[in-house]
């Protein structure tokens, strides 16, 4: 299975000079809509390299137009499911919400003081649905908010994605190329678990917005990377 692990597009919070202003679910900013337009016209028009081997056993490559996604999934958090929007019209596919693929730590607002780090309820089933009627949703998900939870520590994360890398690794006999829009710090803490490295500090893959990261998962543990933060379809000046 081809996985191509994405990082949503500029949100408001991105954009802050000062962390403390940031909002629980924020949107994404203009830039962040141009940049998930660019994404959606790359995956299904750009040049992508894809692998042939021959029966000499020998590995080669061939260009071809588009990156011929067959399933998409998305983090619950706003600047997710509006990044997947212009990707999911211009496939032609229904995004499937993946709750497990949301940011670290939650969904929170850091108060400071005694308060600090305060859980918030994430949108509700019947406020996704109204404005992305076609997405798919966990049977789970109820109108009390998916995430409803205090704020999520660093060793959980890797607990999550741990679980999210065996459930990739149970459905890549089934999926032939899946595209996952997700957060920046998880997608750091998934590329540790897949590639075997689940320390917390020490290494951090940094990922620009809307960048991509192309892996090769087999049915057991084998993980080949074929790239990491690509953002080819970005001009310099909307890179952020």
């Amino acid at each position: 299975m081809d996985l191509f692990i994405i990082r949503h597009g500029q949100s408001a919070n991105n954009a802050l000079p000062d962390i403390r202003d940031r909002e629980v679910d924020p949107p994404l900013t203009d830039l962040g809509e141009r940049q998930a337009e660019l994404l959606a016209k790359h995956l299904t028009s750009g040049e992508t390299h894809d692998r042939i081997t021959a029966d000499t056993g020998n590995t080669t490559y061939q260009m071809r137009q588009g990156f011929g996604i067959t399933s998409l999934f998305t983090s619950p958090m706003y600047r997710s499911l509006q990044t997947v929007q212009p990707i999911a019209r211009s496939l032609g596919l229904e995004p499937k919400i993946w709750v497990d693929f949301h940011e670290e730590g939650g969904m929170y607002l850091n108060h400071g003081g005694d308060e600090g780090l305060v859980g918030y309820p994430g949108r509700t089933r019947s406020k996704i649905l109204s404005e992305f009627p076609t997405y798919h949703l966990p049977t789970s998900f109820n109108d009390g908010g998916w995430w409803n939870k205090d704020h999520e520590d660093p060793s959980s994360v890797l607990v999550r994605a741990t679980k999210v890398a065996e459930q990739l690794h149970d459905i890549a006999s089934n999926e032939d190329r899946v595209a996952i829009i997700t957060h920046g710090g998880f997608m750091n803490a998934l590329l540790k678990v897949l590639f075997g490295q689940n320390s917390q500090g020490q290494i951090y893959y940094r990922h620009h917005n809307t960048a991509i990261s192309r892996i090769s998962l087999d049915a057991g543990e084998g993980a080949e990377v074929r790239y990491l933060n690509r953002v080819d379809h970005l001009s310099p000046e909307l890179v952020s």
